[in-house]
């Protein structure tokens, strides 16, 4: 068995590993996207909710209604502080998963290289034997002459 054809069942296995990092490091990244979404809609939601108090303020409110609405303003800015500790948490995540499978695609890559270095001077070996026997064939007929 050649040098390179050994190497096969490994580099099946890290091509494997590869893939397998590659479709993590994509589902981290479509959860941060998801966790990103969620907390642009809180705080979009608290920006209309403020705006939205501030025209009835202008026309007047009750203690009750100012109570309630800093109440929910509490609710919502500790939503939006924990959407935020989630997102971060996911972009990191995101960013582990990344540079797992970056390392991976850079280690198949090197074993591509070698494995194809390989072939290559099996090759060149093979073509310089045949080229050797064929000169040694030409030969043996020209002595036979």
């Amino acid at each position: 068995m050649k040098r390179a054809d050994r190497l096969q069942p490994v580099q099946k296995v890290m091509d494997d590993t590869e893939k397998r990092l590659a479709e993590h490091s994509a589902s981290a990244e479509r959860l941060l996207r998801g966790c990103e979404q969620k907390l642009s809609e809180l705080t979009g939601y608290r920006d209309d909710y403020t705006q939205g108090f501030a025209r009835r303020a202008a026309v007047g409110m009750g203690a009750r209604e100012l109570v309630d609405y800093q109440a929910f303003m509490t609710r919502l800015n500790e939503a939006i502080e924990q959407q935020e500790k989630i997102t971060r948490q996911a972009r990191q995540e995101r960013d582990l998963q990344h540079r797992r499978w970056q390392e991976a695609a850079r280690r198949v890559k090197a074993l591509d290289h070698v494995i194809d270095s390989w072939q290559l001077a099996e090759r060149q070996a093979s073509d310089r034997r045949e080229q050797r026997e064929t000169d040694e064939r030409a030969q043996r007929r020209a002595a036979r002459s």
